[in-house]
């Protein structure tokens, strides 16, 4: 009998799932979300397979202590109408010649070099070619490679802070909504408070007195999210389901407190719960780029520290002279963060029957 009501629970979720999931399919912006989400989720498992099948080699594609020296064959020419002083070296731009010419030499100040030599030269940034598909930062590192650190890092932070977040709200917020009286006077009372604290300035301080790590950022953005507003939503939420039949009948039944806030509210405000967990990984991944990029967390590589060195390195205001050193890292954290949101958007038209289409 019980083989018989295990079998019949497992269909009616399996259709449950396949329902919502078709429901989510009707939302184009949730599918775009979703395909976003998976793009950067396979950016950061190609990483370890490329490695472990050795068909990168870590000396030259690791993201952090990776290096590869780019060496082009320049032809010298001299310019004549350049005003001294001048610089050794100027671009092609600054002085007429042929288009296969890499580099300039301004002959007062290389007498041992002639006009029309061939030289070699080693360039870092160096742009992006069939070895490097984006290029190489200025100290010879793998830009392709750091894009995909960067991954890594924003899903471990961004699931972990919003799984901490969401449970602690979720159990906080049914509690309240369960019991009431002093306890949920207590527990909004925090919310009000947390939510009045600001998060930044807040992190700034924590960073400045240890050394955050990933998980410890993690943590922290999953604790302050967790006791902030959104236990007042899953509140407000519990307290419609508190008031269901089922859960009367369950009370009558000789249902015990906790069993009843286990077993029949707690399954039935997971849903928000996970639209919520969605939403919070936005703001995980756009607080640790600002972190890294400030040089407030303790971390080998992420997006905000790409574009950080190329900050620090004078690039990332010369235009899109070097559009690899910034523009990628730019745009990983603005898509990653979007497509959560995308996603939850796409969640929000499954659990709010008031959003679905008639």
């Amino acid at each position: 009998m019980d083989t018989v009501n295990n079998s019949e629970n497992n269909s009616l979720k399996y259709e449950s799932l396949k329902r919502n999931f078709n429901l989510f399919k009707q939302s184009k912006i949730g599918v775009l979300g979703l395909v976003i989400v998976a793009f950067f989720g396979l950016l950061a498992l190609l990483q370890p397979f490329l490695f472990l099948t050795n068909i990168w080699d870590e000396a030259t594609y690791h993201p952090v202590v990776g290096y590869d020296s780019q060496k082009i064959q320049a032809t010298v020419v001299s310019c004549k109408d350049i005003d001294y002083p001048t610089p050794e070296y100027k671009t092609p731009n600054d002085c007429p010649g042929p288009e296969e010419v890499n580099i300039v030499a301004v002959a007062p100040y290389n007498p041992g070099i002639q006009e029309g030599d061939v030289i070699e030269q080693f360039i870092q940034p160096a742009p992006p070619s069939s070895k490097h598909i984006l290029g190489t930062d200025s100290l010879g590192r793998d830009v392709f490679s750091q894009l995909m650190e960067g991954s890594q890092v924003a899903f471990v932070l961004g699931l972990l802070s919003a799984i901490v977040g969401v449970g602690i709200s979720t159990l906080l917020g049914t509690i309240a909504a369960y019991f009431g009286g002093a306890i949920d006077a207590y527990l909004m009372r925090q919310s009000d408070l947390v939510l009045m604290l600001p998060t930044l300035p807040l992190l700034f301080i924590i960073s400045a007195f240890a050394e955050l790590q990933v998980w410890h950022l993690a943590l922290v953005l999953g604790i302050f999210g967790g006791l902030g507003g959104s236990v007042i939503t899953i509140k407000s939420q519990a307290l419609q389901v508190k008031v269901k039949p089922f859960v009367d009948s369950a009370r009558i039944t000789g249902g015990s407190r906790m069993k009843i806030l286990i077993s029949h509210i707690l399954p039935n405000v997971a849903p928000l719960a996970l639209l919520y967990m969605v939403f919070s990984v936005t703001g995980a991944i756009a607080s640790e780029s600002i972190l890294s990029f400030l040089g407030l967390l303790n971390i080998d590589m992420s997006w905000g520290l790409m574009i950080s060195v190329a900050q620090a390195d004078g690039y990332i205001n010369q235009g899109m002279e070097y559009w690899w050193l910034v523009l990628p890292a730019g745009l990983a954290v603005t898509l990653l963060a979007g497509g959560f949101y995308l996603v939850g958007r796409g969640l929000d038209d499954v659990f709010n029957p008031r959003l679905r289409k008639r």
